[in-house]
């Protein structure tokens, strides 16, 4: 059974190309890659986050409160109409992440933020999550808001899971054709050749990992997907709302 339940703190890095691979291969004495890594293969992921008219959900993130909270679908590539999707509720409270998730067709999962209820359970799934889900679609009008897909490859600590490194590249958005199953196309979010480097672990990061950010030169930084794209789409309104007012103008 999937876990649907995951509590951790979550540090972020951005980096170039050549600090990718400089970390990358000191990293592999420490750890191995995920299973869809296998080859040295990406494997990408796709969101549909959800948020109100006025953007509540996001504007809130980013003004950085003890606690904030997102809803997104999350799928593992572009999905065909009837694959198994996640429907994610993830919080952060105190820098701890919290994401809850379940496991259903992409249909009803379009139909369960939709109607705001579950439209079915089935063996395996952890209604406790449901309910929790459920019950944040009672509080606001969600609609599909952003399109979110990149290129990923993870890897674990050896001998140690609860340790979990990935690198995120050729991030890419959009705010039209918000279907998931509709494509993995979109507009670049980050300058070529960046990668975002997430370490996530339930307590704190082992010595030898600290050490080695410390003789990189890697320090930590905030940075959100969502958030970003969000500052990027309202840059593009005002160019373009500004523009509007001078051709009137003229």
């Amino acid at each position: 059974m999937a876990i649907e339940v995951f509590n951790r703190y979550e540090n972020k890095y951005l980096m170039d190309t050549k600090a990718f691979y400089g970390i990358y291969n000191r990293l592999m004495e420490y750890m191995e890659l995920d299973a869809y890594n296998r080859n040295d293969k990406f494997y990408s992921i796709s969101n549909l986050y959800y948020d109100t008219d006025h953007h509540t959900l996001i504007r809130d993130s980013l003004s950085k409160p003890k606690y904030r909270e997102k809803l997104r679908i999350r799928a593992y590539g572009v999905p065909e109409p009837d694959a198994k999707v996640y429907v994610e509720l993830k919080k952060k409270v105190f820098g701890l992440v919290n994401k809850r998730r379940s496991a259903m067709k992409l249909d009803e999962a379009y139909e369960f933020v939709r109607s705001g209820r579950a439209s079915i359970y089935r063996e395996g799934m952890n209604k406790q999550v449901v309910a929790e889900i459920e019950y944040f679609l009672s509080r606001f009008e969600l609609r599909p808001m952003t399109y979110l897909a990149y290129d990923r490859i993870a890897m674990f600590c050896k001998g140690n899971r609860d340790l979990r490194i990935t690198f995120d590249t050729n991030i890419r958005s959009r705010r039209c054709d918000l279907r998931l199953e509709a494509g993995d196309y979109g507009e670049q979010l980050m300058d070529k050749g960046q990668w975002l480097m997430e370490v996530k672990a339930e307590k704190t990061v082992p010595v030898w990992l600290a050490k080695l950010l410390s003789e990189l030169g890697m320090y930590r930084t905030s940075f959100s997907k969502y958030g970003n794209e969000y500052k990027k789409s309202i840059r593009h309104a005002e160019r373009a709302e500004e523009s509007a007012r001078e051709r009137i103008v003229l």
